[in-house]
């Protein structure tokens, strides 16, 4: 079962303001994207930040917060991930619209739920 409450106590080890949140894998979409979540100290503020290889300005909500989210709220951000359909290269949009394979060392978690959600559309 998944514990949605789960909420890690730090993100940031001894100097870091900066770590790879979650790593999302799109199988499906033509050249297999790749969306890597950064979370970025800044202040006392952490900042969320998703990368992919265009360079698309991808929309995350949360995208800041003054402690480190719960797996819900994590959940959340990826699932309501947007961009600019018009402007976005790579069809950017529409690889947003799948589910995603999810690695991350904060969330143990999150590999769980989207496999079985991927497992649910027949997608593993």
């Amino acid at each position: 079962m998944v514990d949605f409450r789960f909420r890690p106590e730090t993100y940031f080890e001894a100097e870091l303001t900066s770590v790879l949140l979650i790593r999302l894998d799109f199988p499906e979409s033509q050249w297999g994207e790749v969306i890597s979540i950064y979370a970025n100290l800044l202040d006392g503020i952490i900042h969320y930040e998703a990368v992919d290889f265009y360079g698309n300005d991808i929309n995350l909500s949360p995208s800041k917060s003054l402690e480190p989210l719960s797996t819900q709220e994590v959940i959340f951000m990826i699932e309501t991930m947007e961009t600019d359909w018009d402007s976005a290269q790579g069809n950017m949009g529409l690889t947003l619209l799948g589910i995603p394979e999810v690695e991350s060392k904060y969330y143990p978690d999150l590999k769980k739920y989207f496999s079985e959600k991927r497992k649910g559309f027949g997608l593993d």
